[in-house]
């Protein structure tokens, strides 16, 4: 049997490209450091009997043409030319839309969601994401070395390599959570070495990003039972315990989210009060180096008021009979409190 692979890239028109140039033009005089544009880019790879298209920020002719090419519903053309805001799984007669959104942190500091549409039918499967994955470049790699090296079954259908994508991009995320968790173990032996103030803000990012992770993947469970009876439909009843894989992948991210929110919560609650226990100690210090002084500050006062006695005051060494006076004062108070361990 004759492998061949498809690796194909598409760029804009002569009129788009011009556009693109006006564009980096106006940016330049904007920000004068920074001219920065990403090229749609079309990758087709073919491996036995199964196709996966890839389209990394198509434009409006890639997308028609694809869908020309694959006999796509009208709809599901207007789903593509732009980012949607929520998950969602619809089925076709001949294929099954479905769009998930996935969280990315660690070299995305803006933390957008990372939307991927696929479209699964039982021959061909389309990706459709408006900025780059490194796991879906992963995965392509693997799939070019299977189809060069003419080994490596993905299964009878598309419907398994959309599998693999999503198996390897959960597993990515887990990846983005198990970071998360040894900044918290980091997080927690400052907080015991004393720098309690300081991991504030560090946890409050620390949760920031959890919220993140939470948001993004709080509609991925509805939207996955959906796929399982659009999937056992389209693709029939064999491919029912890979689809259901699928949500114990799910499940094992939401496992580490809440388990690393826990733990979060337990950090700023050990935190929190570590500072209140320390400002305590700052409070209850102050107050009894004011409760010290109090006496030594009066009897200095009875000392200045102007009568015609006055007594010490005028004699030889007033002065240091006075400031001894004052001393005693407050090394008995100060014997006293730490007697009563307060000090």
């Amino acid at each position: 049997m004759k492998i061949e692979v498809a690796y194909e890239r598409y760029y804009r028109t002569p009129q788009e490209v011009c556009q693109t140039l006006l564009h980096s033009v106006v940016l330049f005089f904007v920000h004068p450091y920074v001219v920065l544009y990403t090229y749609p880019v079309l990758t087709k790879h073919e491996h036995r009997s199964l196709v996966w298209v890839d389209l990394e920020s198509p434009t409006q002719e890639e997308i028609r043409s694809i869908a020309d090419e694959y006999n796509l519903n009208p709809l599901v053309v207007h789903e593509l030319s732009a980012p949607t805001l929520k998950p969602k799984v619809d089925l076709y007669q001949n294929f099954i839309y479905l769009i998930l959104h996935f969280p990315r942190l660690r070299r995305n500091k803006e933390e957008q969601d990372q939307e991927i549409d696929f479209i699964i039918g039982k021959k061909f499967l389309i990706t459709v994401r408006y900025g780059t994955s490194e796991t879906l470049h992963y995965v392509s790699k693997m799939f070019e070395a299977s189809a060069t090296l003419n080994k490596g079954n993905f299964g009878p259908h598309a419907g398994f390599i959309f599998f693999f994508l999503v198996s390897k991009l959960y597993e990515s995320l887990t990846h983005e959570l198990a970071s998360v968790r040894e900044s918290l173990r980091s997080i927690e032996d400052r907080i015991f070495n004393g720098e309690e103030r300081d991991m504030v803000v560090c946890l409050s990012k620390v949760s920031r990003d959890l919220l993140y992770f939470k948001r993004s993947l709080s509609l991925h469970r509805d939207v996955l039972e959906s796929f399982e009876i659009a999937g056992k439909k389209l693709l029939g009843e064999g491919f029912a315990f890979h689809l259901r894989t699928l949500i114990g992948d799910y499940y094992r991210v939401e496992h580490a989210v809440e388990s690393n929110v826990a733990f979060l919560a337990e950090l700023r609650e050990t935190n929190n009060a570590l500072l209140t226990t320390k400002q305590n100690e700052i409070m209850k210090t102050l107050t009894i180096l004011a409760f010290i002084a109090l006496p030594a500050t009066t009897v200095l006062s009875l000392f200045q008021i102007d009568t015609v006695s006055r007594p010490i005051v005028g004699l030889p060494l007033d002065f240091w009979i006075l400031t001894v006076m004052v001393g005693c004062i407050a090394f008995g108070l100060y014997t006293w409190f730490r007697y009563k361990k307060w000090l």
